[in-house]
């Protein structure tokens, strides 16, 4: 394989039709939330728990890259096709594992005191973030953030599709005024439960305003020099000390870990327009290990619950524990894939009006998992 040592070019990132580094990332991603979960003390200093935030600038990213595309391609972005791709992609393995969840709960003759019957009609409707107590389905809160960005933002890219110029501008400006509100409403966040809320979809915006900035020429060449091999090591080194810093970055705002999401989904920008181009970092993130596991982060980070609950039986907590948990979760997920996900991918394709070949999201795994 040969690797370019210049920066991405504008053509060759629109004639892009997967990024194979992302896949990788989003793998990375969910490995951190699992051991942060349940690595003990050890991984308290990484904060995996931010990871989450990766999840949505890359959700964001790509959710809107595709859009974009699409209307480049035949005129138009088909809101009937988004929402095929994201039901069909989403909702069976989150609804067989919810399923699976409370089986088990009942067999265990814990279904009401373990509350998962009293917040099953919020995970039913997709307001489990708003769901305030533990549960056996926990993780499952950023599903909640997303689904409800997905009825917001497709919509928007299509209303302002019909405008005779300036559409990426009103675009930019209907996400810089979303970005605003977030900031706006952040002083509230550490008392209201709403506004903390907030701070999730400022992280799904930044990457939408990633992805309109990369689509236009001007954009892309202001952050094109981040996509050489030299800058995309430096922005990944630069990450993984954000990542490190998170902790006492927190402590310095006051112990208000909201104040920190926005700092981190810039920095998880930046990381992904460094992947995006040929180079050691992509090359490592795309390895098979990597892409094999990140194909599978979506049920990867669904099951890391019930996966804990075996595990839990040899490790009490610790890296052993995180470690088992992960590769549990791993085979779940691997199942879940096999017989779940990609059957439902391709049925979703087939409902799809157009009938054209997958979009990268789906070949390359989950787009929210958070």
């Amino acid at each position: 394989m040969i690797i370019s040592w210049r920066p991405l070019d504008h053509a060759a990132y629109r004639s892009s039709s997967w990024f194979p580094g992302l896949t990788g990332l989003r793998g990375l991603a969910a490995l951190a939330v699992v051991f942060f979960h349940y690595g003990g003390p050890i991984t308290d200093r990484v904060q995996g728990w931010i990871a989450v935030q990766l999840f949505y600038v890359l959700s964001g990213f790509l959710i809107t890259t595709l859009a974009l595309r699409e209307e480049d391609r035949t005129g138009r972005i088909s809101l009937r096709d988004f929402y095929v791709r994201r039901v069909f992609r989403i909702m069976p393995v989150y609804f067989l594992l919810l399923g699976l969840t409370a089986l088990a709960v009942t067999l265990a003759g814990t279904y009401q005191s373990s509350r998962l019957a009293d917040a099953m009609p919020y995970y039913l409707t997709f307001f489990n973030e708003v769901v305030d107590f533990n549960t056996p389905y926990p993780t499952s809160w950023s599903l909640g953030v997303e689904e409800k960005f997905y009825l917001v933002w497709p919509a928007l890219l299509v209303l302002t599709s019909f405008a005779k110029s300036g559409k990426t501008a009103l675009r930019v400006l209907i996400g810089a005024g979303a970005i605003g509100v977030v900031l706006g409403v952040l002083p509230l966040a550490p008392a209201h439960q709403w506004a903390s809320l907030t701070v999730h979809y400022g992280s799904l915006v930044v990457g939408c305003l990633l992805a309109l900035a990369l689509h236009h020429p001007r954009g892309f060449a202001v952050l094109r020099p981040l996509t050489s091999p030299a800058a995309a090591v430096l922005v990944a080194l630069g990450f993984v000390a954000l990542q490190l810093s998170v902790k006492p970055l927190g402590q310095a705002l006051g112990g208000n870990w909201q104040f920190v999401v926005p700092i981190y989904a810039v920095g998880a920008a930046l990381l992904l327009v460094a992947v995006l181009g040929q180079g050691p970092i992509q090359r490592l993130l795309s390895s098979r290990p990597l892409a094999f596991i990140g194909d599978r982060s979506y049920a990867l980070y669904l099951a890391q619950t019930g996966a804990a609950g075996v595990t839990g039986l040899l490790f009490p907590t610790g890296l052993a524990k995180a470690a088992a948990t992960s590769a549990v979760a791993l085979l779940f997920a691997c199942a879940l894939r096999k017989w779940v996900e990609l059957p439902a991918i391709a049925f979703g394709r087939r409902l799809s009006a157009k009938g054209e070949r997958a979009p990268a999201e789906e070949r390359q795994g989950p787009a929210r998992v958070g």
